[in-house]
C-alpha cells in the first residue's frame, strides 16, 4: 500500500494540540453540555504557524453535531485555510471488503476535498420564526470561487503526477447546479490543460457513486467539492471495510498555518470505554502527518505496522474481528518494533 504523499487511542483533538509556537486552550466553552458554548477559548491565535497538529474524532450525544462541528472543526480548518483535505481510500490484507472485484484488484485511491468553501461556507440563516408553526425558513447557499476551485485542483493534479496511474477525477453537479458546478467544471477544463501528462474525467457525482461500486479500478486521484467529496470518501471508506480504517489530512499547503490529522469517523460514544473503537483511522492519520512533517520512511513503517496488523487478522468488531483497541493498538506497537 502506498500512502497518499501530498504535494508539499484518540487523540485529545484540537483542544489539546500543542506545537512549539500555539496551543488551544481548554475551557467552559468546550462544553456545551454543560451550559457553554462550543468554540475555542479565546479565539484562534494569529502569526505563523509551521507546524501539523493532531485532532480526535468530536461529537457527544448532548450536543447538536452542527454545533459541534461548526465550532470547532470548521472553525479550524477555515481560520487556518486548511483548504486541502486528503482522504486515502485503502484496501487492506484481511480486511473483507464488500466489493468482490476488492478480492482479485487492486484497488487505491484518492479523495482530494475542497475544505474551505463550497456547500460547506456557512453562508446562510435561519428566520421568520414569528410566523408561527411552519413558517421558518432557511437559506443555506454555497460558495464556489475560481481561486478556491483552481487551488484545489491543482493540488489533486500535482499529487497525480506522484502516482502509478497519473489521472484526476472531476466530480460534478452542472447539469442541475448551473452556477457554482459549472464555474467548477471552467477551472478544471483550464487547469487540466496545464498538465497534458495526466489523464482526465469530469463525472457527475451520481455516476461517480456508481463508478466507486462498479469500477473503483478506474481511480486514482478524485477532487470534488467539499459536500461531494466528503459524501464519497465516506463510502469509500466503507468499501474498504470500514469508516474505522479512514485517515485524513486536513492541509494549508503553503504552510502559513498549522496543518490537521484526524479520522474521518465520528466519536461514538454509543461505544465509549468499551475497548472497541478502532485505532487504525488515528494511527493511519498520523501516518499522514509524519509524511508532511517531511519523514516519509516513519511514514512508511507506520503504514507497514498497520498492514502486518490487519494481515495477521487481528481486527475489531467493525471489520470483523474480535480484538480489543488495546489489542491492535499492542500489534501495532510490536509490529513497529520487530
Amino acid at each position: 500500500m502506498s500512502a497518499a504523499r501530498t504535494p508539499a487511542d484518540h487523540t485529545r483533538g484540537p483542544t489539546g494540540a500543542r506545537s512549539r509556537q500555539w496551543s488551544a486552550r481548554a475551557g467552559p466553552a468546550h462544553h456545551p453540555h454543560r451550559g457553554g458554548s462550543c468554540s475555542l477559548t479565546g479565539g484562534l491565535p494569529r502569526g505563523r504557524f509551521p507546524e501539523p497538529c493532531p485532532d480526535g474524532a468530536v461529537g457527544w450525544p448532548t450536543v447538536p453535531d452542527h454545533v459541534s462541528l461548526w465550532g470547532l472543526r470548521l472553525k479550524i480548518c477555515q481560520n487556518f485555510d486548511q483548504w486541502a483535505n486528503v482522504r486515502p481510500v485503502h484496501f487492506l490484507p484481511g480486511v473483507t471488503s464488500p466489493l468482490r472485484k476488492a478480492d482479485d484488484t487492486e484497488l487505491d485511491w484518492v479523495v482530494v476535498r475542497e475544505n474551505s468553501e463550497g456547500e460547506y461556507a456557512g453562508l446562510g440563516g435561519r428566520n421568520l420564526s414569528g410566523r408561527g408553526p411552519g413558517g421558518e425558513v432557511a437559506v443555506q447557499s454555497a460558495l464556489f470561487t475560481e481561486v478556491g476551485c483552481e487551488r484545489i485542483m491543482r493540488f489533486a493534479f500535482d499529487l497525480a503526477r506522484t502516482r502509478a496511474h497519473r489521472k484526476v477525477s472531476s466530480v460534478t453537479k452542472s447539469n442541475a447546479q448551473q452556477y457554482g458546478m459549472v464555474l467548477w467544471d471552467d477551472v478544471f477544463k483550464r487547469v487540466a490543460a496545464d498538465y497534458p501528462d495526466v489523464e482526465t474525467e469530469s463525472v457527475l457525482v451520481d455516476a461517480m457513486s456508481a463508478k466507486f461500486v462498479l469500477h473503483p479500478e478506474d481511480l486514482s486521484v478524485v477532487v470534488a467539492s467539499n459536500l461531494n467529496a466528503d459524501i464519497l470518501s465516506d463510502l469509500g471508506s466503507a468499501l474498504a471495510g470500514s469508516l474505522g480504517l479512514a485517515a485524513s489530512a486536513n492541509l494549508n499547503p503553503e504552510r502559513r498555518f498549522p496543518s490537521m490529522f484526524e479520522p474521518v469517523h465520528g466519536s461514538a460514544p454509543d461505544i465509549a470505554g468499551q475497548g472497541l473503537a478502532n485505532p487504525i483511522g488515528a494511527v493511519g492519520s498520523a501516518a499522514l502527518m509524519l509524511d508532511h512533517f517531511g519523514l516519509p520512511d516513519q511514514a512508511a513503517r507506520l503504514h507497514k505496522a498497520i498492514e502486518a496488523t490487519t494481515a495477521a487478522g487481528i481486527l475489531t468488531r467493525d471489520v470483523g474481528g474480535t480484538a480489543t483497541t488495546e489489542d491492535v493498538t499492542k500489534a501495532l506497537s510490536d509490529a513497529l518494533n520487530a
